[in-house]
């Protein structure tokens, strides 16, 4: 075990954990913060997505030793009233079924949006591909996207 101080969502955490520990299960069973969601475990299906510094990254391939003083911010961390652009989008387009993958599609989306405020259908479709919706609301997510980014 090893301690570590995490930035996370703008606030210094400090867990005690193994090196080897993915900053998933840090997020999820140290610090009770469950929005960001466990789907395949080897970063092939989105659901774990966090930023990292900015940039999509899924947790669940990341240890806590990998981190270092990088900024990590969640589902939680992107907005205090959910009122995230990405957020409102998704809403008032009706995206979620079961919403499962929904954590990880709007942090996908958002750091999309955040490095490039105004993408094309295919910069979209590309920075979405390989975030899993088993419900298949691909169409409904990129009209979010879009209309998150006319905001």
């Amino acid at each position: 075990m090893a301690n570590f101080n995490l930035n996370i969502n703008g606030e210094v955490k400090q867990v005690d954990v193994d090196p080897s520990t993915p900053i998933l299960w840090v997020l999820r069973d140290h610090l009770q913060l469950v929005g960001t969601k466990y789907g395949c475990g080897i970063a092939q299906c989105g659901a774990c997505t966090v930023h990292l510094d900015g940039t999509a990254t899924r947790s669940c391939m990341l240890t806590v030793s990998m981190v270092g003083n990088s900024e990590i911010t969640t589902i939680e961390g992107l907005s205090e009233e959910g009122d995230h652009p990405v957020q409102k989008a998704w809403l008032e387009v009706d995206v979620p079924q079961c919403g499962y993958c929904q954590a990880g599609q709007i942090m996908t989306a958002a750091a999309l949006l955040d490095k490039n405020p105004n993408p094309t259908d295919e910069e979209i479709e590309m920075a979405m591909n390989g975030n899993i919706c088993r419900c298949g609301t691909y169409t409904r997510i990129k009209k979010a996207v879009k209309l998150a980014a006319n905001s």
